[in-house]
């Protein structure tokens, strides 16, 4: 083993080992009669198409050409089914519902026309003008699609029409989709928003979740449930039930029938997100645990893939994860009331579970470890909380020369619970320098630099999952850092309103805060003098502001901003609809009513003072955060001296997908900060 300094060490992870040929696990689907298992495969070397993949055969349902992704809330999610041996999938761009065979036995024919089937007055539970839209190639996005369990040819989805293509103009509804006779049924409309809606098994109710403006689905979501009448061969949802949820003040998401009566939800009520159950007969709903846990059994939805629940023997249990200290764990949740039970896990991060067999207690989930990538994985109960784990589909390997890292050059995530002045509690996630070639700097008392990196949302979290990105900084001797600062989510909704109406304010302070203190006794693990930020969407803004609105702006030797936002108000114009109001939360108020807060919380209004080296990455047709803001920073940097330099990635939007925009992307972050830090000549 060699000494050399840190941040100079030679590695075998190559950002082309780790981008070439990448493959990424989009979703998980499961036939809902069969129980064959399917994902959704992310194929960076496909221009980052995703792609339905039958698990246990690892063959393709479709062939080139086919894109199964949707744009619903622009960061999309659940956007393909398998039902019968039948998937069922949004084509990206067109946009456009399609079936296919599974066994590759038929090419994908489309089941919508793009145009509506005129109704007078077609929903029964809100009021609503008639829809009348005539369109060869409509702006309509689905996602959320669910079979109906006794006829299958009809498919509920959510509907996002794009007609009038502005914020908010944009219409979600819950629709009815034939798919024999290819039209379209409009049932639910009125909230701004709607998500997740399923059937009973007998097909007699529906559940749904809605939410409203200036909600996101974490702040104030509501579930409801409605009869379902089939009338003249058209489905109609009647008597909608309010459930549960309190606009702004209570979020209830995720309905997953037990039985024909009842189904499962969780609620924030006490702060953490925690199952209850419904009974449609008696119209009430109960707390499942006897008393309130300290956990969140389930994530904010920024993607409409993620579902934390799933129903085992025939209806006795539910299979939760349930977020522990940063860690995502698996819980036995008795349906009739009780405390959660762990399971003993080998994972750090446990994606959607879903539900093989209810009779033999079987679940398929997406697994991640702190020393392995992405598997599917297949748990089946045998007493108690124990049970077996199957992998269908191991985690991709990372090769070079055809030989797979070595497990020793991981840096396993070590957590550390800061304590901030006002006796809070800050959650770090610290990643030290590891190469098996090398024990240590040969610079007497040297300490690492440092990558310290701040994570999107705002209201998302980092979890300790492998990633091969932070390997490729921590094998070439430096430190990483995750802050998962005030705003957070998986420590409950008190820690997540730390942030409101402080953006910018809290997540500064808590990174500046996480940076001073690991350079400092007692822990003295990085170098205090070569800390770069970095962040991504919300996190770049972060960023951007950790550099341009402290008073002490010597914390961080360099930066990089992953497409993030400098002018707030700019961002209020160009937001997507999903979005289109948080900034009312995170800032204290619409500009109207706080113009003055959106300057001063504005990095680009404080850009003459940015002194440290900036790094801009962007997406060339992001429809989140959108070039400008890239531009503008930019620009306002350059002119007053500054160091800064940028790349607009093309035909990228709000993160890359492209093998090309990841190999690039990393090279070029890793090549910045040895040029600031003068690691190379």
């Amino acid at each position: 083993m060699a000494q050399a300094p840190y941040g100079t060490w030679k590695s075998p992870i190559t950002a082309e080992a780790i981008t070439k040929d990448a493959n990424g696990i989009a979703d998980l689907l499961v036939d809902s009669v069969t129980g064959k298992v399917y994902h959704l495969e992310r194929r960076a070397s496909e221009e980052g198409r995703n792609v339905i993949v039958d698990t246990g055969t690892n063959k393709d349902v479709f062939g080139a050409g086919w894109n199964a992704r949707t744009m619903v809330q622009e960061y999309g999610g659940a956007s393909a089914i398998v039902h019968g041996g039948i998937a069922y999938f949004s084509h990206h761009p067109e946009g456009r519902l399609y079936k296919v065979p599974v066994d590759g036995s038929a090419e994908p024919e489309a089941v919508t026309r793009g145009e509506w089937i005129v109704h007078k007055n077609p929903c029964r539970i809100f009021s609503l003008t008639d829809f009348v839209y005539f369109a060869d190639d409509a702006p309509y996005r689905f996602a959320c699609m669910e079979a109906h369990p006794i006829h299958p040819q009809f498919l509920v989805s959510v509907l996002e029409d794009h007609t009038v293509d502005t914020p908010a103009d944009i219409i979600t509804s819950l629709v009815i989709i034939d798919t024999n006779k290819k039209t379209i049924h409009p049932v639910l409309a009125g909230a701004d928003f709607y998500s997740y809606p399923t059937f009973s098994p007998d097909g007699k109710h529906l559940a749904w979740q809605q939410w409203y403006h200036p909600d996101m689905p974490w702040e104030g979501s509501l579930v409801y449930v409605g009869d379902v009448v089939l009338d003249d061969d058209h489905i109609q949802i009647n008597k909608a039930t309010y459930v549960a949820g309190v606009q702004e003040k209570i979020s209830a998401q995720f309905a997953r029938w037990i039985d024909n009566d009842s189904f499962v939800y969780t609620s924030d009520e006490s702060d953490f997100m925690n199952p209850w159950k419904y009974s449609v007969s008696s119209g009430k709903s109960v707390p499942i645990f006897p008393s309130p846990v300290q956990q969140d059994f389930g994530s904010p939805t920024w993607f409409l893939e993620n579902f934390p629940c799933t129903i085992l023997d025939n209806g006795r249990t539910g299979l939760f994860t349930g977020w522990k200290d940063g860690r995502n764990g698996l819980y036995l949740v008795d349906l009739q009331g009780g405390m959660p039970e762990e399971i003993k896990s080998p994972f750090t991060s446990i994606g959607k579970v879903l539900t093989v067999s209810r009779d033999n207690s079987s679940a398929v989930f997406i697994g991640e470890k702190a020393t392995e990538g992405t598997s599917i994985v297949q748990w089946t109960r045998t007493s108690g909380v124990h049970g077996r784990f199957d992998v269908l589909k191991a985690a991709e390997m990372v090769t070079v020369g055809g030989v797979p890292l070595s497990v020793d050059i991981i840096s396993p995530p070590q957590p550390i619970n800061l304590t901030l002045p006002e006796n809070i509690t800050l959650p770090v996630v610290y990643y030290a320098p590891r190469n098996p070639e090398y024990w240590s700097s040969n610079i007497p008392g040297e300490k690492p630099p440092c990558v310290l990196n701040v994570h999107g949302g705002p209201t998302h979290l980092t979890t300790q999952a492998l990633n091969w990105d932070k390997q490729f900084f921590t094998s070439r001797g430096w430190a990483w850092v995750d802050v998962n600062y005030g705003g957070s989510s998986g420590y409950g909704r008190k820690f997540i309103e730390r942030l409101r109406g402080k953006w910018g304010i809290v997540d500064v302070e808590d990174s500046i805060f996480a940076a001073k203190a690991l350079s400092t006794a007692p822990y003295n693990l990085i170098d205090p003098n070569r800390v770069m930020i970095r962040g991504m969407s919300a996190g770049g803004y972060t960023t951007l502001a950790s550099i341009s609105l402290p008073a002490d702006k010597s914390v961080f030797a360099g930066a990089t901003s992953f497409f993030g936002i400098c002018d707030l108000k700019k961002c209020t114009e160009t937001i997507h609809k999903y979005e289109l109001r948080y900034l009312e939360k995170l800032i204290g108020g619409t500009f109207e009513e706080v113009p003055h807060i959106y300057k001063s919380q504005s990095p680009l209004f404080h850009a003459d003072k940015i002194v440290t080296p900036l790094l801009i990455l962007q997406g060339e047709i992001d429809m989140v955060v959108t070039q400008d803001q890239a531009d503008m920073i930019y620009k306002s940097v350059k002119s007053g001296g500054g160091v800064v330099d940028i790349k607009i990635y093309p035909n990228e939007g709000h993160g890359w997908r492209k093998e090309s925009s990841l190999k690039d992307s990393l090279e070029r972050e890793l090549g910045f900060y040895e040029k600031v830090l003068k690691l190379k000549a």
